[in-house]
């Protein structure tokens, strides 16, 4: 009940520094952020939000996103959903229309601005295809992670078993939920979509001759899924559009599952068994061949991947690794970027001894980033500094440098699940070369990623404008650091609201 309590406090604080209720035209929350459409941006308190203790950090998109960790956030948005309905229901609010046009017309106009690009949208949708399935994927890692360690001390024989089924049981069947999830995003039946992809997973598929060869059940995975429900969606508009209305509701699933199953079996299973043949062929090739190279690259250019929204392409690539061998070998390396923004925010920390309001900043946010929630140091640290942005990518790429490397000897490195980072990516951990090794491995990239970070920020993180600017003996006034300072008049320093890309 206390639990309760405190997440409905945190609920209740947020609410009337977002505007109230009748400011909010949108909820949802992905694994740390609550998001929330806004109807007038002026009205919220972004400082005064981040007074609150567990929010971590606030980012402005398409949708304003209040940063508070993962497992938080589960909790306090149906609390918050709960505060809005009931305030709502007490004082309905009566808008005339010039004013809602008016805020329909500011809106269009602010997302139309920011990351409209028909690729970043694309890649919009593919994550909001697969974020929903990572609760699960963690879920069943750590399950499967359990009964692996379990299994390797010969202990509770009589339950491993269990654990087996329940670690297994999501990812035998999670081309069907991609099925499901793509149908809904592209604007069709959802169950239309998971029955389509339901056939590549179905035993029956085994006694099917395709391109000169036996199909077999699962081939071609999420891939196989996504585009199995996409064909879906199109063959269902089209029926709609030229069905009668009397026989829609018998000929449109019918024709939809019918023509779309068909390509998928003598088409699409085997296309994209391919492809997720090669896509788990090069991920091997490169790291056995690139070792340290590809992963100093690979952990050095992921922050900007992030920055950019680029990241959620390796959506996909992570559930197919993931799918074909257990695990996937790019997530410990792309961690190491986190690795890196920490240990650039502690050299931020000893380099900055004046400036309380910075330090306090790291204070508070150095527990989320070894736990691998990074928004609050990237946007309230190293991104509004600039030259530490960069040190942390140096940081990120020595780390990926290090795990890849062992990659290249043969020690193989991996993440039964995509989500975490950092130190609670420790769980999830697996490898060919037995938990310990892999552990081991995995904590010596993050140390590297940690003391490249610093070193770098150290040494070459602060210009000497940018000492004389920060390094301030009294409280920075808000004008100087909540607003960014004289130097950066659009706002984006320290404690300022930050302008996130699309996809972060």
């Amino acid at each position: 009940m206390a639990t309760e309590d405190k997440n409905r406090a945190t609920a209740a604080a947020i609410l009337p520094l977002v505007g109230g209720a009748a400011n909010v035209s949108s909820i949802a929350h992905c694994m740390t952020r609550l998001r929330l459409g806004l109807h007038d941006r002026s009205l919220v308190d972004d400082e005064a939000l981040k007074a609150i203790p567990a929010v971590l950090g606030v980012v402005e998109d398409e949708t304003y996103q209040i940063v508070l960790g993962p497992g938080t956030v589960a909790r306090v948005t149906p609390e918050f959903e709960r505060l809005v309905e009931e305030e709502r229901a007490a004082a309905p609010v009566v808008h005339t229309s010039e004013e809602l046009a008016a805020q329909g017309a500011a809106i269009r106009a602010r997302q139309k601005a920011r990351n409209a690009t028909p690729f970043k949208l694309f890649l919009r949708r593919i994550a909001n295809i697969f974020v929903p399935l990572i609760p699960a994927l963690i879920g069943c890692g750590i399950i499967a992670g359990l009964n692996g360690l379990l299994v390797n001390l010969e202990w509770l024989p009589a339950v491993t078993p269990a654990l087996a089924a329940m670690a297994s049981g999501f990812m035998a069947l999670i081309a069907v939920f991609v099925g499901f999830n793509t149908a809904k995003e592209f604007g069709g039946t959802p169950i239309l979509g998971g029955a389509v992809a339901a056939i590549i997973v179905f035993p029956g598929v085994a006694r099917v001759d395709a391109f000169g060869q036996q199909l077999s059940p699962g081939q071609g995975g999420v891939l196989g899924a996504l585009g199995a429900a996409v064909l879906a969606v199109y063959v269902e508009k089209w029926c709609r559009r030229w069905v009668p209305e009397a026989l829609d509701v018998l000929v449109t699933p019918t024709l939809t599952v019918l023509v779309s199953g068909l390509v998928t079996i003598f088409g699409l299973m085997y296309v994209a068994g391919e492809v997720s043949s090669a896509i788990g062929t090069f991920a091997d090739w490169l790291l056995s061949n690139g070792g340290a190279g590809a992963g100093f690259v690979l952990g050095g250019f992921f922050l900007p991947l992030v920055m950019l929204g680029l990241h959620q392409a390796l959506i996909p690539i992570h559930t197919t690794l993931i799918e074909q061998q257990g695990y996937t070998v790019l997530l410990p390396i792309l961690a190491m970027a986190g690795a890196g923004q920490v240990g650039a925010a502690v050299a931020v920390y000893f380099r900055l001894p004046r400036n309380e309001s910075i330090r306090r900043t790291v204070r508070s946010a150095l527990p989320a980033g070894l736990l691998g929630v990074g928004e609050p140091l990237i946007y309230g640290v190293s991104l509004p500094l600039g030259r530490p942005f960069i040190t942390a990518c140096v940081g990120g790429a020595f780390g990926g440098g290090f795990v890849g490397l062992f990659n290249q000897l043969g020690d193989t490195v991996g993440s039964t699940a995509i989500g975490p980072s950092g130190w609670a990516l420790f769980p999830l951990l697996d490898g060919n070369h037995g938990l310990g090794s892999t552990i081991a491995v995995y904590a010596g990239g993050l140390v590297a990623g940690y003391v490249a970070g610093f070193v770098a920020t150290y040494f070459f993180g602060f210009s000497q404008d940018l000492l004389t600017e920060f390094d301030v003996s009294q409280e920075p006034a808000p004008s100087k650091i909540a607003a960014g300072g004289p130097a950066d008049p659009a706002g984006t320093g320290p404690g300022s609201p930050a302008k996130e890309p699309a996809g972060v």
